[in-house]
């Protein structure tokens, strides 16, 4: 089982908001609605500039970038916090023996650094971040590369995301997908996406006990709102 992070296992709204303003300020452009920055949650940094300024300037988009990791690197973990549903089932996830993992745009390191701080880092067997990949997502390479770490089937996997363009990276990898609804993106935005299932938020998910099914164990993940018949059994 693979996570997205920002707004699928954290909240880091309030230290977004705080590096993109200062940012975009040091590079004199206004500050943009909260609605309208929100939406780039999960976006890499030069789409984020590009999406909130219309300039598609490379040069300035990487200084946006610098001047975003080095208030981030102040700010950031401080102003991120872990939902409050997410301690209780990864532990329950791990305790079923699941592999766990997670694949995001936000750099590992940062990752790493707010999960230490909750104690959760031993529950995860691999973390990629956007320092990992030469393509970001919706490109499924952080994912394939998961999946691959995590030696585990696409099909016998599943990715939770909170966004289309964790939708899409699921697509394009052929891993299932299941939307959970605690960020900005609303239900119907999934709509053109062959999502599993839809939820409002994570602890609507239901586990299965193990089994053994040709001579492996196996667990299995479902809902009232998956839209297959079964449910997806995980490796």
């Amino acid at each position: 089982m693979i996570f997205d992070f920002d707004y699928t296992l954290a909240d880091s709204s309030k230290g977004v908001r705080e590096c993109i303003n200062y940012a975009l300020k040091k590079l004199g452009f206004p500050t943009p609605s909260d609605e309208l920055l929100f939406q780039t949650i999960g976006l890499s940094l030069q789409d984020t500039f590009e999406y909130l300024t219309g300039d598609k300037d490379t040069e300035r988009g990487a200084k946006f970038a610098r001047l975003f990791v080095d208030k981030a690197d102040e700010v950031m973990a401080d102003l991120t916090h872990i939902f409050d549903t997410v301690t209780r089932l990864l532990t329950h996830l791990k305790d079923e023996d699941i592999k766990l993992g997670i694949v995001s745009t936000k750099f590992r390191y940062r990752i790493e650094s707010i999960l230490r701080r909750e104690n959760l880092s031993e529950l995860f067997s691999v973390i990629i971040g956007g320092e990992d990949v030469l393509r970001k997502k919706p490109d499924p390479e952080g994912l394939l590369t998961a999946i691959e770490m995590l030696k585990v089937s696409p099909l016998k996997s599943v990715y939770l995301g909170d966004s289309t363009v964790d939708a899409e990276t699921a697509r394009r990898a052929g891993v299932p997908f299941i939307a959970v609804l605690t960020g900005v993106t609303s239900r119907e935005a999934f709509g053109e996406y062959s999502a599993i299932g839809i939820v409002e938020g994570l602890d609507e998910l239901h586990i299965k006990k193990r089994r053994h099914v040709k001579g492996k164990r196996e667990a299995s993940v479902s809902h009232t709102n998956l839209r297959s018949k079964e449910s997806i059994h995980l490796q």
